[in-house]
């Protein structure tokens, strides 16, 4: 289980990582995209740190569960409102989010597994 939970959670780790990195250097893909879901330019600077310290969280995890919990909640939280957002804007184009949204499930489920908490 050491195996599938180092990968799901590394996999988690790079793109949350990636994702926070391109919002706090306002990556013009993301700013249309945010932009068609009704948010304000201003969020992506705090939208950035907030991912970019999950993924911190995921790998500090790996040292002690409780962090790596709480950003792989977190996380599964904050992609579940990143849908929402799209959808009450009306957007449709959520399926990176969604995509997020697995991967961070994932990456709960195998940590929650791993630490004996599921």
């Amino acid at each position: 289980m050491f195996v599938l939970y180092t990968a799901v959670t590394l996999l988690c780790v790079a793109a949350t990582a990636m994702s926070g990195v391109l919002d706090l250097a306002r990556y013009e893909r993301i700013t249309t995209s945010m932009a068609a879901a009704g948010v304000p330019a201003s969020w992506l600077f705090p939208l950035g740190l907030l991912k970019t310290a999950a993924a911190a969280g995921l790998l500090a995890g790996f040292a002690v569960p409780l962090p790596g919990t709480a950003a792989a909640t977190g996380l599964v939280l904050f992609f579940v409102g990143a849908i929402a957002v799209h959808l009450r804007s009306g957007d449709r184009s959520f399926g990176l989010a969604l995509g997020f949204l697995l991967l961070s499930a994932a990456a709960l489920a195998a940590g929650a597994a791993e630490h004996g908490l599921a």
